[in-house]
């Protein structure tokens, strides 16, 4: 195992054995790196190697912390990873989302309060009568965030959360081309809204899965030059 492998391996062990919790400072460098038998050099690149993931937080001239490790926090190296994805790659986004969204539909149907159906009907309630597609898409990110945040799961709502971007030009896209697509999302929504409301999480998952796979199949059709009729 190369050095600051290891490095990193024995700082994670200290946090993972709860020798160190979210929010220690670490010993100092010379003489943790002795505790741990590692060179200074090595804790250093390992010490530097945690902190871009967001496990360890660096302040100049105060010492180096465990962050609060909270899973957004941690998800943040993902969302970097994600801004970098190709036009060719957002088929799997979606397909992950398909995965993802109809199981945090079905938790929100179950978890999610009064108030905070409430709060999902009001942003439905944003949109008028004949909403632009920008307006639709800002929405819909919306309204998904709210429903992944009410499935009481922040690693799951952090995934979401971060896999909502790239997918982002593909329903713009479809929006301006696909006929009757803004009348099909709001009608979706609206499902997905009242089977939380009636504490339904099947028939929430359901049309969770319909309205996510209906964006994917027209993608991939039109991927192909063969965008569907309708």
């Amino acid at each position: 195992m190369p050095v600051t492998d290891e490095a990193i391996e024995k700082v994670k062990a200290m946090i993972m054995s709860g020798e160190l919790r979210p929010g220690d400072r670490l010993p100092r460098e010379a003489d943790l790196a002795e505790r741990l038998g590692l060179s200074r050099s090595s804790l250093r690149e390992a010490v530097k190697a945690l902190s871009l993931i967001r496990v360890l937080d660096v302040r100049q001239g105060d010492g180096t912390y465990v962050t609060s490790l909270d899973p957004h926090l941690l998800l943040d190296t993902m969302s970097f990873v994600i801004d970098f994805h190709r036009d060719d790659t957002v088929l799997h986004f979606l397909e992950v989302r398909r995965i993802l969204e109809p199981a945090a539909t079905a938790m929100a149907a179950v978890t999610m309060t009064a108030e905070e159906i409430a709060g999902l009907r009001g942003i439905l309630a944003q949109l008028g009568p004949s909403p632009d597609v920008e307006a639709l898409v800002a929405n819909d990110l919306a309204f998904h965030r709210r429903i992944a945040a009410g499935s009481g799961n922040p690693v799951l709502c952090s995934l979401i959360d971060g896999l909502s971007g790239p997918t982002t030009r593909a329903r713009l896209w479809r929006g301006l081309t696909q006929q009757n697509a803004v009348a099909r999302t709001i009608e979706q929504h609206t499902a997905i809204c009242d089977a939380i409301a009636a504490r339904q999480p099947e028939v929430a998952r359901s049309w969770a899965t319909v309205h996510v796979a209906g964006v994917e199949d027209w993608l991939r059709r039109a991927l192909l030059n063969d965008p569907p009729e309708g």
